[in-house]
């Protein structure tokens, strides 16, 4: 057996694919490296690289019915030949591989194939998330992958022995919004029931010492003081935060504060942020209060065109000469879902290429849907059409912060240093030949 076809049992036994950082630990003990050898490789703590070893060995122990370690993996593994029942496995895995195709909608799963990493982002992550009180800021626009890299991260965070919690802000009801207090009651109940812990808010909530601090006492003296193991914290579209200056200026400095509270009180080194967001905050706070200008900042750049190529390839399409690649990426850029999107209905055989390019601003094109919402949010903020209206004949504007802040949130725009563009060909030519005259 050789170690491609120990990542393809490994792959098919966990019904998922491998991590990055672990088909490294794998390629690397095979190849007979040391683990501080591998941590110098990918900037990681040795530390990490042995507990991530450690899951591995475990599972490839019970695989193979004998005990695996770093001494004996290439010794034991590479004298024995893939049995019936594997290379079955293996061939089925590999046809559903080819076959099985998924409409792009929501975070891409960690069992799917059609998940691209967009190297080093998440190495950086992983090495990251095993730091003592630390926080990740993960930014990009609408659909640009958020979600996919944060319920890695948190996978990965799970493979060391962490508990988390993912805390969408999306779905909590305005009226959590109308104050500071039932805000913070309502995010300190839900992390409590994503733990299966009884919600004790009353026993830490003393209005006399205030909403900020109650809500302290609640995650370091009962949330974090109940867990043997660090949590992570992860924060999904904080941009819902935004909305209501009033909250977010008293909320965002408070996660900022446990931040720093990490450096003085060892139980918040428990406490591990994961906040994601699609563009700058324009709420004004002192730079010694904002949770943006700390930690580990994750920006979300477009695909490559080796990355497309890459895609297309995991879709069943021969884009190796770039040919086509380049054509799509001249319409929609190098924007994960459009690009994924493309690439699902060219795979179906149903349109080809140059069709899909030709109708793709259209009403009667693929993106119609996607390119709808886009306009109905112009339609509900009249300010924003106007914009657009203006960047339509100038094609490069400074905009007031408030309207690039919101335009750039939907992924219409992109900002050079203080100008907006349209973020790609697709929102310049769908915008032009909208009907956006009653927009002032």
């Amino acid at each position: 057996m050789n170690i491609d076809q120990v990542l393809q049992v490994l792959s098919v036994s966990q019904k998922k694919p491998l991590t990055p950082l672990q088909e490294l630990v794998l390629r690397s003990s095979w190849e007979g490296k040391t683990y501080n050898h591998m941590a110098g490789e990918v900037h990681y703590g040795a530390q990490s690289i042995r507990e991530v070893a450690s899951q591995l060995w475990h599972v490839l122990s019970k695989i193979f019915g004998e005990p695996i370690s770093k001494a004996n993996f290439r010794h034991t593994l590479e004298l024995r030949p893939l049995t019936k029942a594997q290379q079955q496995q293996i061939e089925k895995h590999a046809t559903i591989t080819v076959t099985t195709l998924e409409f792009p909608s929501g975070p891409v799963m960690l069992s799917s194939r059609f998940y691209i990493p967009r190297p080093p982002i998440e190495e950086f992550a992983y090495r990251e998330i095993t730091g003592p009180g630390c926080v990740i800021r993960i930014k990009g626009s609408s659909q640009m992958g958020k979600s996919s890299l944060m319920i890695r991260i948190i996978d990965y965070a799970a493979s060391v022995g962490y508990r988390s919690v993912n805390l969408d802000f999306q779905q909590a009801d305005s009226t959590v919004f109308c104050n500071l207090d039932k805000f913070l009651r309502w995010f300190c109940a839900n992390i409590s029931s994503k733990l299966e812990l009884e919600s004790k808010l009353d026993e830490y909530w003393d209005e006399d010492i205030g909403s900020k601090v109650s809500c302290t006492n609640y995650f370091q003296r009962y949330l974090l003081e109940h867990l043997s193991c660090p949590l992570v914290l992860a924060l999904n579209e904080v941009n819902r935060v935004f909305e209501y200056p009033a909250i977010a200026q008293e909320f965002l400095p408070l996660l900022r504060s446990w931040h720093e509270q990490a450096k003085q009180i060892e139980i918040w080194e428990k406490l591990r942020l994961l906040v994601a967001y699609s563009t700058e905050i324009y709420i004004p706070l002192k730079l010694n209060q904002s949770p943006f200008n700390i930690g580990l900042p994750l920006k979300l750049p477009p695909f490559t065109i080796k990355q497309v190529q890459d895609l297309a390839q995991r879709h069943g399409l021969d884009w190796r000469d770039g040919k086509e690649a380049k054509q799509l990426m001249s319409m929609v850029g190098g924007h994960p879902y459009l690009v994924r999107l493309a690439l699902y209905h060219v795979s179906q055989g149903k349109v080809t290429l140059k069709q899909l390019l030709q109708q793709a601003p259209t009403e009667s094109g693929i993106y119609n849907d996607h390119l709808r919402r886009l306009l109905t949010a112009l339609q509900e903020e009249p300010e924003l059409g106007g914009a657009i209206k203006k960047l339509i004949a100038a094609q490069d504007i400074k905009l007031e912060s408030m309207l690039a802040y919101k335009l750039e949130s939907i992924g219409l725009i992109k900002l050079e240093c203080d100008r907006a563009k349209f973020s790609c060909e697709l929102y310049r030519l769908y915008c032009e030949s909208a009907n956006l005259g009653s927009f002032e």
